[in-house]
């Protein structure tokens, strides 16, 4: 019966140590990319923080914490209680948003993904927000598109600060889809429109024209999107951007995501990762 038993488990493993295997062999001819890892399963999301934590959302509906060892370390399994989630932000390891756009509702969880509290945006009169982010200082920026301001609350929802409208600085306003607080600077980005970057203060400093960037992150002062068939890195200090052609074994994912010199691949049966020269 033991036998039996571990045979068929060696028969479970073994698709998954095949297809690593295989994407190692393809990946040694790239003088850009390098394989480094596969996490096998069934997700339907992929986010990854500056710490290279990985967060997976199952089929199921239960958001899982990787390290950057690959190692489980949270769970949390009440993320369909509002329905679906239209944006989970893990730009701060110490604080996830879970936010549900239809119930205009956020729901905080710890770095153990464990919930804190939930923020009900319609009781301050915030109706139409597509993206929120957490700050600097532990508070939550978002975007009101009814107003066309940048504005922070804290976690009972109360506005802290806010920008001026922006329909009094520019010829056009954003509609953004990610918000990024990183290096004292505040990254609302709108693919038709580029990055409109504030200071803490709200003060609208920059507009950089890149469009159509995919999956986009921000870590170190390096920006980092996917567009057409490439990877595109910016240096934000010395304005050195790179772009890298995709190779041919990066192609049927789900997800992609490049932070910290790595490429993460979400696919239907796991996670390809990938280093970046």
């Amino acid at each position: 019966m033991k036998k039996i038993l571990l045979y068929i488990s060696l028969a479970l493993l073994l698709p998954a140590v095949i297809h690593a295997q295989q994407v190692a062999d393809s990946s040694k001819s790239n003088a850009d990319f390098t394989f480094l890892k596969f996490i096998p399963g069934s997700y339907v999301f992929m986010d990854v923080d500056v710490l290279d934590n990985i967060y997976l959302l199952t089929s199921g509906y239960q958001l899982k914490k990787l390290n950057n060892n690959a190692d489980s370390v949270a769970v949390f399994n009440d993320v369909k209680k509002y329905g679906n989630p239209s944006h989970i932000d893990v730009s701060n390891p110490l604080k996830i948003l879970v936010y549900y756009k239809n119930y205009s509702t956020v729901v905080v969880l710890d770095r153990l993904l464990t919930k804190r509290n939930t923020i009900n945006l319609r009781k301050q009169n915030i109706f139409s927000v597509q993206a929120i982010a957490t700050s600097y200082d532990n508070n939550i920026w978002l975007y009101d598109e009814q107003d066309n301001k940048l504005k922070k609350i804290d976690d009972e929802g109360k506005v802290l600060t806010e920008s001026t409208d922006l329909r009094l600085l520019t010829d056009s306003t954003p509609s953004p889809t990610r918000i990024i607080d990183s290096d004292n600077l505040v990254y609302l980005y709108d693919e038709k429109k580029g990055f409109y970057i504030f200071d803490y203060y709200g003060a609208l400093k920059n507009n950089l024209p890149f469009f159509n960037w995919q999956n986009i992150a921000i870590a170190r002062k390096k920006m980092y999107g996917f567009t057409g068939n490439q990877l595109i890195s910016y240096e934000l200090g010395s304005f050195t951007q790179k772009e890298y052609k995709l190779p041919h074994f990066i192609k049927d994912y789900l997800s992609i995501k490049a932070i910290n010199g790595k490429v993460y691949l979400l696919k239907t049966e796991g996670v390809e990762i990938y280093s970046v020269k």
